[in-house]
């Protein structure tokens, strides 16, 4: 574990009380998450990440201030990393919100920020024990301008996560309000069937996932080709394969989902090409 983590450019050691019953993050969610990996000293698509973060708070109105950049928050984050003596890798979890303030009146509109470090150990493999995967039932996600983003309101996945742990999976597949397949509580989700790949498009209200972005934009592989499109729970069930991403493990096949089993015959030629790549 790490020995300390930042709040708005100040060390304080793990475990330290920095924030107020009256924060507005705390009290009704607001502020949104990056989580991104540390490879070799410097962080791994951090141009999508930053992308992604600046995009949210427009959408969360926040008042960015000058100094306020992606470059900034990188050193900051790069600071932390070297204080933790985290020097090679990492996994780094970047939280932005407003501050203090009631719901109709915040104390200002300024960004406060919580950035955390863990060690992360290499992973040089594709997943050779396949997860096991299901649909959580309870809660649907609403198609809406925080749709795309990791916002501190991350009620569906977290339970979605209980749901998965209570139940002995390694992770659930979350459904919108339409009933058809979003994302799961950590990642995005492909399919591969006929050697095409799918996913679900932004506009089903998936988080507009990093490896997602980058696989859609790159990948480029003879018979094997990616498309957006919506997508069922029977969909998943007659696919070829599954796989999932994220930007800690950038693909984890999965072997089951509900009672149908699969194989990962593209995924490990997928696995390579985007390692590499990276």
């Amino acid at each position: 574990m790490s020995i300390f983590f930042s709040y708005n450019g100040k060390f304080y050691k793990q475990g330290t009380a920095v924030i107020s019953p009256d924060n507005r993050s705390l009290k009704f969610g607001d502020g949104l998450f990056e989580t991104m990996k540390m490879v070799d000293g410097g962080l791994e698509l951090k141009e999508y990440h930053f992308e992604r973060l600046f995009n949210g708070m427009k959408v969360l109105a926040l008042e960015i201030p000058p100094y306020f950049t992606d470059i900034f928050l990188e050193n900051e984050i790069i600071a932390l990393t070297k204080k933790n003596k985290e020097y090679q890798t990492a996994r780094i979890r970047l939280m932005i919100f407003r501050g203090d303030g009631n719901l109709n009146s915040p104390d200002n509109n300024l960004p406060n920020y919580i950035i955390q470090t863990w060690p992360l150990p290499g992973v040089s493999k594709l997943n050779s024990t396949g997860l096991v995967i299901d649909v959580y039932p309870d809660v649907r996600k609403a198609n809406d301008i925080l749709a795309n983003f990791k916002t501190n309101n991350f009620l569906p996945y977290a339970l979605a996560a209980i749901h998965a742990q209570k139940n002995n999976l390694n992770d659930c597949i979350l459904l919108n309000t339409n009933d058809r397949v979003c994302d799961t509580t950590v990642a995005n989700i492909f399919i591969i069937k006929d050697k095409i790949i799918y996913t679900p498009p932004l506009k089903e209200s998936c988080i507009a996932g990093i490896v997602r972005r980058w696989m859609i934009e790159n990948i480029r592989y003879e018979g094997l080709k990616i498309k957006e499109r919506l997508l069922t729970v029977e969909d998943v069930k007659q696919a070829d394969e599954i796989f999932l991403t994220n930007s800690i493990y950038p693909i984890r096949w999965v072997k089951q989902f509900q009672n149908v089993e699969y194989t990962n015959k593209q995924i490990k030629i997928l696995y390579a090409i985007l390692t590499k790549a990276l």
